[in-house]
């Protein structure tokens, strides 16, 4: 009897089709939701989560690092070890552990173990991070993969907009516990829906995998990475210490209501870029870094005006919006096959200047005060605006 050799027996993926698969690409928007607010949520519950465990505020902060911490060290290892694996099998597994960790830091009583549990959390988010935007791009019809990876990323800014203050609210009304175990329930349903829903799609090809060395050698990877790593450190330090700005301008505005004005801004952002990145992706940055810049100096020269500070964070919001779309389009556009480490490395240039702006924000109020974020906004602008003027061949081409 003559068996017959189907695609999925042979492990042939099917091919994308030509509409966007919404469901899934939503699916791992949620994901993404989920590890944004799991990773800036403690910031916003530090006293609380300090009384539970019995530490300082200092100590209890180190939550945030030992997460970023996690990311920036196991991310890389875990993308090489698994990307020629099937992406829904190693996406469900990250998922999975991702859920136990957060669980452990949720009911663990003793502050070493908590840290653990979060660095491991943070390994987790990494590989999930690193995975997420090649996985959308293969699921998708070529042509739409920038609106894909749009959709995909959505979760970021509304996890900045609306998952930090309504952890912060969870845990600030019913105990911080509650904030991390919610998150650990809405890991498991995006778990079962990912199971259900999101297609499987291959690994990378054995014959074009190369080394972690060489990826940061392919034309472009090096130069999106510098122009990440400062475009970051320039937005994360002022969105650390934005209470100390709104302090020195003598704002009434409170810190919870700027930054919802920010993420409800980031999600106009998204959603501009969403409409354009495939078919304009160098303005988009451009258009973006420019908007940003600018936004640091309103925050400069109208520090006395409401208007003007609440024009400043819109402006702010709307560069901030798409810059994940952008730059990891750039990024998966100039290394091909080797898409999935390079994204890997987007995460961690973006975690260590994470780690750069809280040391960096901290020195400046302190010699300072509050004043000086916007003028590091608008100089660490203008050299990622410069890098990505200048580098239109192989970084950010007009086209893809």
């Amino acid at each position: 009897m003559t068996s017959v050799s189907t695609p999925s027996a042979r492990g042939i993926m099917p091919k994308p089709g030509r509409r966007l698969p919404l469901a899934a690409l939503l699916i791992m928007a949620l994901m993404g939701f989920i590890l944004i607010a799991t990773e800036t949520m403690p910031a916003g519950l530090l006293p609380q989560i300090a009384h539970g465990l019995n530490v300082t505020e200092g100590t209890a902060g180190q939550l945030v690092s030992a997460y970023a911490l996690g990311t920036v060290v196991l991310t890389l290892p875990a993308m090489a070890l698994t990307r020629g694996m099937a992406r829904k099998p190693v996406f469900l597994v990250g998922i999975l552990g991702f859920f136990l960790a957060n669980t452990v830091a949720a009911i663990s009583a003793d502050i070493a173990l908590t840290l653990a549990a979060r660095f491991v959390a943070g390994a987790f988010s990494g590989l999930l991070w690193g995975m997420l935007a090649g996985y959308a791009r293969r699921i998708t019809a070529p042509e739409l993969a920038g609106r894909a990876l749009a959709i995909a990323s959505i979760g970021t800014p509304l996890g900045l907009a609306v998952g930090t203050p309504l952890g912060s609210w969870l845990g600030t009304t019913f105990g911080w516990r509650w904030s991390f175990g919610i998150l650990s329930a809405l890991t498991i349903l995006t778990a079962v829906l990912a199971l259900i829903i999101i297609p499987n799609a291959p690994g990378q090809r054995a014959e074009s995998r190369i080394s972690i060395a060489k990826v940061f050698t392919i034309p472009g990877v090096a130069v999106i990475l510098v122009v990440i790593f400062v475009w970051m450190l320039a937005h994360n330090t002022v969105y650390t210490y934005i209470a100390s700005y709104l302090r020195a301008a003598g704002m009434s505005l409170t810190v919870d209501v700027a930054l919802v004005v920010f993420g409800v801004s980031a999600l106009i952002g998204l959603w501009i870029t969403g409409s354009l990145i495939d078919r304009a992706p160098r303005l988009l940055v451009l258009a973006s870094v420019s908007l940003f810049m600018i936004a640091g100096v309103i925050f400069l020269l109208g520090s006395h005006s409401l208007i003007a500070v609440l024009l400043a964070l819109v402006l702010w919001g709307v560069a901030f919006g798409g810059a994940a779309p952008q730059l990891q389009t750039a990024i998966s556009e100039a290394s091909g096959e080797n898409a999935d480490m390079a994204n890997s490395l987007l995460g961690v240039a973006f975690n260590i200047a994470i780690f750069a702006a809280g040391v960096l924000g901290a020195v400046l109020i302190t010699v300072y005060d509050g004043m000086v974020l916007p003028a590091l906004m608008i100089g660490l602008a203008i050299a990622a605006l410069v890098i990505v003027v200048t580098a239109r061949r192989s970084a950010f081409p007009a086209r893809h």
